[in-house]
């Protein structure tokens, strides 16, 4: 039996590091500025395996856990991505049986701008046929960010069908998409969830609030739970995290770093809560552990070179004792 398997989609991403660029602000929202139509200088870019799934499933199998991952990787013209997912999740000791190959499409890829820590990221999701595979039992599934083609496919009740099956407790970390997909359809997924978790502005757009809205992290926590999930978590950059056990709200500051790069912040954070659960935390005590998580993750360029193992998030916990949950 697995502890987690991770359900979702997989990217190469090539990070190009910025040397000069600005930042502007309209309407509220700010914008990255860059010479229209020359050439720019830029610092050495390199590549490397990531997405919220990868993510999610290279740090449970670091903390330690028994982890899959169903996902999709391109195959079309030998693609080289192709090989490169499957070796990198490999090596980090994730079963990687249910990677579906496809051969008439290439693996994603995204190219991240990285200007003064802060990551502008261009994505292309290829148009994947998801269907879930004969997975094996597990004591958790970790669904996030995939392609919009998972909504022509059965993939959803097929989640369900197992979770239900098997009594496996789900957490939900949707992307864009299926934020975009509306209340009423994530609403059986919603009502089964062990755990959602999202960042502060991920919620204001799944419940239709516009990004500048004011409203209190509290009430949009109370929403969640109204779905049905039992625990509920949003994240706040640097304002921290802030949880929900249907009984009591959590509060918890961000642990110190030295920022190099914000990529893959919140899947580490996340993937560092979720263990914590798994390892039979409370809710407030497995928030540091994803607070750990994510200090590390942006102390280095990329979403996976700083996550813990089981020992280092440990180290990291006592280091930072001091830093705890407090009830709001």
């Amino acid at each position: 039996m697995y502890d987690l398997i991770s359900i979702g989609d997989v990217v190469v991403d090539t990070y190009i590091p910025l040397i000069k660029a600005e930042v502007l602000e309209k309407d509220g929202v700010k914008l990255l500025g860059l010479p229209f139509g020359g050439k720019l200088w830029v610092e050495q870019s390199n590549s490397m395996v990531g997405g919220n799934a990868a993510n999610n499933a290279v740090g449970s199998a670091r903390l330690g856990l028994k982890t899959a991952i169903y996902t999709n990787a391109g195959n079309k013209d030998e693609d080289e991505w192709d090989d490169r997912i499957i070796a990198k999740l490999k090596k980090e000791k994730v079963d990687t049986r249910y990677v579906v190959e496809t051969d008439q499409l290439p693996s994603n890829h995204n190219i991240v701008l990285d200007y003064k820590g802060e990551r502008t990221i261009l994505v292309h999701h290829q148009p994947w046929q998801f269907n879930l595979p004969d997975l094996d039992k597990t004591r958790w599934v970790y669904l996030t960010s995939m392609a919009p083609s998972f909504a022509d496919s059965n993939l959803i009740e097929q989640i369900i069908n197992y979770v239900e099956k098997f009594g496996v407790k789900l957490v939900y970390q949707p992307g864009t998409f299926q934020l975009k997909w509306g209340l009423k359809n994530n609403s059986k997924i919603l009502v089964l969830s062990e755990l959602f978790i999202v960042n502060l502005e991920e919620a204001k757009l799944f419940f239709g609030y516009h990004r500048e809205y004011e409203i209190q992290i509290k009430k949009l926590l109370l929403k969640i739970s109204d779905l049905g999930s039992k625990l509920a978590v949003i994240t706040d950059g640097k304002n921290g995290s802030f949880g929900y056990n249907g009984e009591d709200f959590y509060k918890l500051e961000v642990f110190p770093a030295n920022l190099v790069e914000m990529t893959g912040a919140g899947d580490a954070y996340a993937s560092g809560l979720v263990a914590g659960l798994i390892y039979g935390k409370s809710l407030p005590e497995a928030m540091r552990w994803g607070a750990a998580n994510g200090a590390a993750v942006v102390e280095q360029v990329g979403p996976q070179s700083g996550l813990l193992t089981y020992e280092k998030m440990q180290e990291k916990l006592k280091q930072n004792s001091k830093i705890v949950a407090r009830q709001i």
